[in-house]
């Protein structure tokens, strides 16, 4: 097979090779991190290593930094009812997630669905703070909104929705997943009182998350309990090669600096200028929100987004249709959908997502797959309004 584009990130990164030696590092350690001898104590080290080095991603304390197996049961943990500041303490008991969250928030976590309530978006896919403040109505509510979005890298207030809902005497959940290495994030400027980060999405291994709370913040009844492992917060004997490898993905990241951000914001230019020269008649989601510098979600009217996946994959270009935890589906976004978006031009939607090793030459193969295929796609297409 000839050399491929991979335009996918938002999905999963590329195995950093930061990751990659870290990773077999800990394969070639034995003994369990729990075990006091000198053989468990040193698995022990590699764990907190890896546990200083996201506290250090986001700006936050490493002793609030709890790893799980990946975004999803971060989530999950994180949409607990139960998280309070001291043993006795009445946490929240609804729920408040934006219309444009990732399903793993959407699902609802340990709430019943009777006590789960969805924030609308405008129609460039920002959270509208004026129905926030509206469903909170002054009653405390654990609020779940994602600070950069997996289909169109919409960018959310996070800093002003913190401040409606502590002033609701409220809580809130981040899904930071897509954020670093993309954009900076500082924790406790965010005012977040837990927020979610993925390894496989920054360039460390798939099966490893962490979940990052507030100082004093305490969950009574833990999805997972048994051994006491990470605080009581997560039983079970941790997965210590996938953790490494996470937390030298994160030292990479915050080692790279700007330059990575820099890189990818140039490359996107290229892209959509490249896109929109070809076929003025595309659009470009969210294109006037701020945005994550390595994401462009478009269509064309006319356009189906099966059929564009599967011409993009046989011409070696990998892009997808959205997000890619619904079962390798193809259907309409629900994050478009609630973006206001016609259903037939979100029947079409692309993701185009790029990386901190995507090449010029990768973006030029995109362009070039793009341009046979809208001469053969879009052939007689009758043009529609967005």
């Amino acid at each position: 097979m000839t050399e491929r584009a991979y335009l996918d990130w938002n999905a999963s990164a590329l195995l950093r090779p930061q990751a990659r030696a870290a990773v077999l590092e800990a394969l070639d350690c034995v003994g369990n991190p729990s075990s006091v001898h000198a053989e468990g104590r040193k698995v022990r080290q590699l764990i907190e290593r890896a546990r200083g080095q996201i506290a250090a991603l986001v700006a936050a304390d490493a002793a609030n930094v709890t790893f799980t197996c990946g975004a999803t049961e971060a989530n999950a943990l994180a949409l607990s009812p139960g998280w309070a500041r001291k043993p006795g303490q009445t946490a929240p008991d609804r729920l408040l997630v934006s219309a444009v969250e990732h399903p793993s928030v959407l699902a609802g976590g340990g709430f019943g669905r009777d006590r789960v309530a969805t924030i609308p978006v405008d129609r460039q896919g920002v959270v509208d703070l004026d129905a926030l403040r509206t469903l909170l109505a002054g009653q405390p509510a654990l609020v779940s909104v994602m600070l950069a979005n997996n289909e169109t890298g919409i960018i959310q207030p996070v800093s002003e929705v913190a401040q409606i809902v502590h002033e609701a005497g409220g809580q809130l959940h981040v899904d930071a997943v897509q954020a670093p290495g993309r954009i900076a994030i500082d924790f406790n400027a965010l005012d977040a009182d837990l927020l979610t980060l993925s390894s496989h999405k920054i360039g460390g291994p798939k099966g490893a998350g962490a979940l990052v709370r507030k100082d004093g913040l305490h969950l009574a009844n833990p999805l997972i309990r048994g051994g006491g492992q990470e605080r009581g917060l997560r039983a079970g004997t941790e997965d210590v090669a996938a953790i490494a490898g996470f937390g030298a993905a994160a030292a990479a990241i915050l080692d790279a600096k700007s330059t990575e951000t820099d890189h990818v914001g140039r490359l996107r230019e290229r892209l959509e200028s490249g896109l929109l020269a070809a076929t003025p008649n595309a659009i470009i989601f969210g294109a006037s929100a701020g945005r994550l510098p390595n994401t462009t979600s478009f269509t064309h009217p006319g356009l189906r987004a099966e059929t564009a996946v599967i011409g993009f994959d046989l011409a070696g270009v990998a892009v997808s249709s959205g997000s890619a935890c619904s079962s390798g589906k193809v259907q309409p976004s629900h994050v478009l959908g609630a973006m206001g978006v016609d259903p037939l031009l979100a029947r079409g939607a692309i993701r185009v997502s790029i990386g901190y090793s995507t090449k010029d030459e990768d973006i030029e193969r995109f362009l070039s797959a793009w341009t046979k295929l809208s001469e053969s796609l879009l052939k007689g297409r009758t043009v529609i309004a967005a």
